[in-house]
């Protein structure tokens, strides 16, 4: 399939655009001028009429504009919430069964237009938003529209006279902070769940990616949500996401984001009794041993590292080998990274796209030279593709001859760099890899099943991978990290009905009954 933009803006005024999937299906996304909030089952436009510029990272260009919410904007958005949050407490588990599941039908039917609106806005190459983050979204909705029947409760008998029981609860009104760099699929993460169990929803998308998420509520008007459950207010994390946190509405606040943003979050969420879960950084070792499969390793350290242009909490980032297999290894990981081409996320050969905004880029340039000054050696890389235009590419980079104590080393780049460090040992190697404030995600690449439940017991992450690439998550089982990766109950699977409902406990004296 052939997917190609066949018009943008190329002004700073907003003005009509589309982008077209010539290929079987002949679809076309058609974008509008302006945009605004979804609030209380319409469109509403912001309070103050203010809006502000989506600019596509492909070329760097603005394409559309987008509701600026203030604190009023939000503060109708959780009015509506909490008023429709009791009425969907109490709808029967089959008909929320029923929504959610109507839910996935709508993304399903539009998978090919939110792929295209993605890529273009987020810059991740369509052949990952249509083959897997798209399509896993509709798993999302599905596995927890099952999920629902899952709410079991539980009795037991106290004495002959005096029996308790217990059982689940929604939260009511739940506030969600959605990161740039899965708009759909880190949605669904959290809104399946969410309205699974019976929470109402305000969603605010990051404000790099409005447009993915305004194309999905489009695509869920005729799913049967009742007024009020799911509203999407668009704006700035530092009023939309302050009022979300601060205000008295909110029982819960779900976010994946900086560790700077998240902590702040959790300080203002917890003084006020929310619950927070974080989802936060990573600095994800990914430790090859000697008697590995070296080719297997290094095209699974180039997914980690380089897909979705390295801007995923589970990126491979730190690349640990012993040392009589670090100038083999090395080679076949650099030219993977000269391989693999950059370029427009709509073509569909591209297996690198740009990073998500001039910030980033300024970001992850800014690293690579720090690298530079550290001493670090280049061996594939290392820049700019500049021949790319005016978006927002780095090529895949391959970094050695690194300090243990250098930055590119230890903190998280969000860019699809990797930095190899050769060790001596196992034991050097599992000293390395747990040397980090972070815990999210780890892999190791061996033959040797000993030395792989080794790692397993002795590495200090939450997501531990055996020949496997360090990203890539199941929705079925619990997902979420360690040391300052996480904080709060784990995301996914039945893990996930632990943060979106709590417990209420029953005693019966059946003598007085």
């Amino acid at each position: 399939m052939t997917l190609t933009r066949d018009h943008v803006m190329t002004e700073a005024a907003p003005t009509s655009a589309e982008f077209v999937a010539p290929g079987s299906t002949g679809s076309v996304v058609e974008v509008k001028p302006r945009y605004e909030n979804f609030i209380g089952g319409r469109w509403v436009a912001p309070t103050k009429g203010e809006y502000m510029a989506n600019v596509s990272p492909v070329n760097g260009q603005p394409f559309c504009e987008v509701a600026k919410s203030t604190k009023e904007d939000v503060e109708l958005a959780l009015d509506a919430a909490h008023q429709a949050k009791d009425a969907w407490g109490e709808t029967s588990l089959t008909e929320r069964a029923a929504v959610l599941n109507r839910i996935a039908d709508a993304i399903e039917a539009n998978l090919e237009m939110l792929a295209v609106a993605e890529s273009w806005e987020n810059g991740k190459p369509v052949r990952e938003t249509l083959a897997a983050d798209i399509p896993l979204a509709v798993d999302h909705f599905r596995y927890f529209a099952g999920a629902t029947r899952s709410l079991e409760g539980r009795s037991t008998e106290i004495d002959k006279d005096t029996v308790a029981y217990h059982f689940h609860e929604p939260l009511g009104v739940v506030g969600q902070i959605i990161p740039f760099n899965f708009p759909l699929l880190m949605a669904a993460w959290k809104i399946a769940p969410a309205l699974a169990y019976g929470n109402t929803v305000v969603w605010k998308p990051a404000d790099l990616v409005p447009l993915t998420s305004i194309r999905v509520v489009e695509a869920l008007v005729d799913a049967g949500l009742p007024p009020g459950v799911l509203n999407l207010i668009i704006g700035r994390g530092s009023t939309v996401g302050e009022t979300l946190v601060t205000h008295s509405a909110v029982s819960a606040i779900t976010f994946t984001g900086s560790n700077a943003v998240g902590r702040a979050v959790q300080l203002q969420a917890v003084a006020r009794g929310k619950r927070a879960q974080l989802e936060l950084g990573g600095k994800n070792p990914a430790v090859v041993l000697a008697d590995a499969d070296l080719g297997l390793a290094a095209e699974h350290v180039a997914r980690g590292s380089f897909l979705s242009a390295g801007q995923k909490c589970t990126a491979t980032s730190r690349v640990i080998v012993e040392r009589p297999v670090m100038e083999e290894f090395s080679e076949r990981l650099s030219a993977l990274a000269q391989e693999w081409k950059v370029g427009d996320a709509l073509d569909p050969t591209s297996r690198v796209g740009p990073l998500s905004s001039a910030a980033q880029l300024e970001t992850g340039l800014g690293y690579l030279q720090t690298a530079r000054t550290e001493g670090a050696t280049i061996l594939a890389g290392g820049g700019r593709a500049d021949e790319l235009g005016e978006g927002y590419f780095v090529r895949p980079t391959v970094l050695t001859d690194v300090r243990p104590d250098s930055r590119i080393l230890r903190e998280e780049i969000f860019g699809p760099v990797a930095t190899l460090l050769a060790v001596d040992s196992y034991d050097a190697a599992i000293a390395a890899a747990n040397d980090t404030p972070f815990g999210l995600s780890a892999s190791v690449f061996t033959r040797d099943l000993g030395a792989a439940l080794a790692f397993a017991n002795e590495i200090k992450a939450g997501v531990v991978k055996v020949n496997l690439e360090s990203a890539g998550l199941e929705y079925q089982v619990p997902f979420g990290g360690t040391k300052d990766s996480s904080s709060g109950s784990r995301e996914q699977g039945k893990a996930a009905r632990e943060f979106f409902t709590e417990w209420k406990t029953v005693y019966i004296d059946s003598q007085r009954a």
